[in-house]
């Protein structure tokens, strides 16, 4: 853990000083933001109605969950870059434990995300996000539910991670770290009401991991929610996305420091 906190330093030194990697890394989701609340919202329905009130709360868990989700390809493009420099090996140098330095970029990359929805939340309560004012929320359920979000960018990075380990150049990493993430993203209830998709698509969106994380910030916040389903991540999101992000997590980072070892033997 001590070796893993140097390592996180080093990288959260490193963008500070290149304030540009964190400027671009939170216009894209406020584009996402103004583009879907103001292009889509009086045109989906949500609920049986239209209103574009209703589809902005129903859109910012999913644009939520896609800004922690999409921080994965810049973590595996940041992994790359690092093993093409050499880093990696002067790394391999010091005495430190071997999975200390992927375990320190990730708690780097997940302070950036943090920053990232900070920034998004601001911008989304500007536009008219709110959670439920029935009653049915309070501070605590809101925090869990930015936890969760949290946890499921942090699990995704390790993704990232391996997809860096595993390429030869950062722009393959980017690239990569991108191609796999639409249909994760957009096979989903993030931004649809997954009722009007064709029942086997249906099924996958509703057993998607994504989707289970989305949901979950949904009841949470107390926001509209998609239509009732069978399928258990939906009957039971929050307990459905802890499940899927640690298993996520234990199962990645594995590979990853595998790979990792086997990469600078």
């Amino acid at each position: 853990m001590s070796d893993s906190l140097v390592v996180a330093k080093r990288n959260l030194i490193r963008m500070s000083r290149i304030p540009e990697m964190v400027i671009f890394g939170l216009i894209q989701p406020i584009m996402f933001v103004v583009l879907f609340t103001y292009v889509f919202g009086g045109s989906m329905q949500i609920g049986g109605s239209t209103s574009a009130t209703d589809y902005k709360n129903f859109l910012m868990a999913g644009i939520f969950a896609q800004t922690v989700t999409f921080a994965t390809a810049g973590a595996g493009a940041g992994i790359a870059d690092d093993m093409h420099k050499g880093l990696i090996d002067r790394f391999r140098a010091l005495p430190m434990a071997r999975g200390a330095v992927l375990t320190g970029r990730t708690l780097a990359d997940l302070v950036q995300t943090a920053l990232t929805l900070l920034v998004l939340a601001v911008v989304a309560l500007l536009v008219g996000w709110r959670v439920g004012s029935d009653g049915s929320t309070n501070a605590a359920r809101v925090l869990a539910a930015f936890g969760l979000l949290l946890l499921l960018g942090y699990a995704f990075t390790w993704i990232g991670a391996l997809i860096g380990l595993s390429v030869r150049t950062p722009e393959a990493a980017t690239s990569g770290g991108l191609i796999w993430l639409f249909p994760v993203t957009f096979i989903s209830n993030a931004f649809v009401d997954t009722s009007n998709m064709t029942p086997w698509l249906r099924h996958i969106a509703e057993w998607n991991p994504f989707s289970a994380t989305v949901q979950a910030c949904r009841v949470l916040f107390a926001n509209p929610g998609q239509s009732p389903s069978d399928a258990w991540p939906m009957q039971h999101p929050v307990w459905a996305s802890l499940i899927y992000s640690v298993l996520i997590v234990l199962i990645f980072r594995t590979l990853a420091v595998r790979k990792y070892r086997s990469a600078t033997a």
